[in-house]
């Protein structure tokens, strides 16, 4: 009679186990005392002996894998015996599997004919994966209405992904003859996003047969009201300025330069901006650059007296949240605090700001510190990957940026090989177009360590959620102007405080400690960073 043997709990507070070992193949004699495997525990790895004697008929968890405590390990019993009905029907999937060929089957032809039926010049365009971790997009607004007319390279939508707002231009020319998602609403990737195709065309069976069946005659009224109602949009859209007339040259310089086009008067037809426009932009409108801080805070929300009011997530805001419980929840912070005189950093900056068409912040100086600190410190640009810790090659460091929504973290390459104006100008440029929804998914991606200054709103000391998959970012506080012992004297000097946050499944402590001593070293002696 076959014996099954389950996954033993070898400790107390063990849930699974993974064998690291197989001592006995199927097929093999095994005797009563025998090595049956070796179990690695939450604890240690342990010998697992067999109480049965017989053949090793099957092996329920493979070498190198892991299963659940009390599910079934292997089994033991006479040579030849069948265990198909211990096995949960071992024999019976070769069955079950033509079953479910047999249920696919049908399921196949039914999307078949669904292919099949999409009209000759029709093009479906599905949700595009913008970003490396997006698994699903909100349509933040449509540019083309059903029944528009649209061209390659049209702006068909504003898609919000896990990390910012993008524009999401057509590849193809034609009629829009659906949109498969509503403004505001959200989509996985992958899904219908829209339709186009020549006009009339019905595409109502098309990327959506259930809801085809389901209703027939209600779409078909309810598209007659949506094209009535949607067709004076485009009139108001083009003549407010949600929808700017700009050529693709003009456009992409703006975009290089960080040119926020709302504030561009065009001066092409019909105020159509052009490249000169933006070649001549003067930057006197940086006022309304700087407006984005005060609309930081959530400008929807208004304060009434005995009135609760209710702002819906946005896709960037729900993922902020979910990132960072991940992050919280999964990893184990601690927190080191350091003191770091800046005396001799003012006075450095003022040299450097007093050189011809430069000038730098001290947030440029710790994030340049920063990033040599890192090279001698390759453990802290490190990150977790479960079984394994992963030792960055580059060190690229990500910039926390307050926008409406929440927060961006803008990824600086390289950060090490970067001069002071380098830095300066990247921060600079990747910010604005931070708050101007105007970075690109790539320039948020990447970091192997972040940085969070809350310095220039005055507050002393902070600390952090680390933000994955690094292991550590730096909190950089106000420099406070207060009375310090130097040489033995009460002096007045200038002070700042830094706040560590560290995973410490990847960072220890006294690692963490020799990092801040290094980055302390340099910013209490600028001309190290030199050396």
């Amino acid at each position: 009679m076959a014996e099954v043997i389950t996954m033993p709990r070898l400790s107390d507070t063990m849930t699974e186990g993974k064998v690291a070992k197989w001592h006995k193949k199927v097929g093999d004699k095994v005797k009563e005392g025998d090595i049956l495997a070796e179990i690695e525990t939450d604890k240690a790895v342990q010998d697992f002996e067999s109480e049965i004697e017989g053949t090793l008929l099957y092996v329920g968890v493979e070498e190198g894998a892991a299963a659940a405590v009390d599910s079934v390990l292997a089994i033991i019993g006479n040579e030849g015996e069948d265990i198909s009905g211990l096995t949960g029907g071992a024999a019976a999937p070769a069955a079950g599997t033509e079953e479910k060929k047999s249920e696919e089957q049908p399921k196949a032809e039914i999307a078949a004919p669904v292919a099949a039926e999409v009209p000759a010049g029709v093009e479906i365009i599905t949700m595009p994966r913008l970003s490396d971790t997006m698994t699903e997009g909100k349509v933040a607004k449509w540019h083309k209405n059903v029944g528009d007319t649209v061209k390659e390279g049209d702006l068909l939508a504003e898609i919000e992904t896990d990390k910012a707002v993008q524009d999401f231009e057509s590849e193809f020319n034609g009629v829009l003859l659906k949109q498969g998602v509503e403004e505001g609403g959200a989509a996985p990737v992958d899904s219908v996003l829209a339709i186009i195709g020549p006009a009339g065309t019905d595409v109502s069976a098309v990327g959506a047969p259930k809801a085809a069946a389901a209703s027939t005659e209600k779409p078909a009224e309810q598209k007659a009201e949506v094209k009535t109602e949607e067709k004076a949009a485009p009139a108001a859209d083009s003549s407010s300025s949600d929808r700017i007339a700009i050529s693709p040259l003009a456009k992409k310089m703006a975009q290089d330069k960080g040119v926020d086009i709302n504030s561009v008067q065009g001066s092409g037809e019909n105020g159509r901006i052009v490249k000169k426009d933006i070649e001549n932009y003067q930057p006197a409108a940086k006022p309304a650059a700087s407006a984005p801080t005060a609309s930081t805070a959530p400008v929807a929300v208004s304060f009434v007296q005995g009135e609760d009011t209710e702002t819906p997530n946005s896709q960037v805001r729900n993922i902020i949240a979910k990132r960072l419980s991940e992050s919280k929840f999964s990893a184990p912070h601690y927190y080191l605090m350091v003191e770091i005189n800046m005396d001799k950093a003012i006075e450095a900056r003022k040299e450097i700001n007093s050189l011809p068409d430069t000038k730098i912040s001290f947030n440029d100086m710790i994030i340049k510190a920063t990033a040599i600190a890192l090279r001698k410190h390759p453990q802290v640009n490190s990150s977790w990957a479960g079984d394994k810790i992963i030792h960055r090659g580059n060190i690229n460091i990500g910039v926390a940026v307050a926008i409406p929504d929440g927060l961006v973290v803008p990824v600086l390459k390289n950060t090490d090989q970067m001069t002071y104006t380098q830095i300066s100008a990247s921060v600079k440029d990747m910010a604005s177009r931070a708050k101007s929804k105007g970075l690109k998914a790539n320039e948020m991606e990447g970091s192997t360590f972040s940085i969070s200054n809350l310095g220039m709103f005055g507050i002393e000391t902070f600390t952090s959620i680390i933000n994955q998959p690094n292991s550590a970012i730096l909190s950089v506080g106000a420099i406070i102007e207060k009375p310090i012992v130097k040489d033995s004297q009460i002096v007045v000097g200038n002070t700042m405080k830094l706040s560590l946050a560290c995973d410490h499944r990847v960072v220890d402590g006294a690692t963490g400690a020799q990092f801040l001593q290094t980055l302390r070293t340099y910013l209490e002696s600028p001309l190290t960073l030199l050396l």
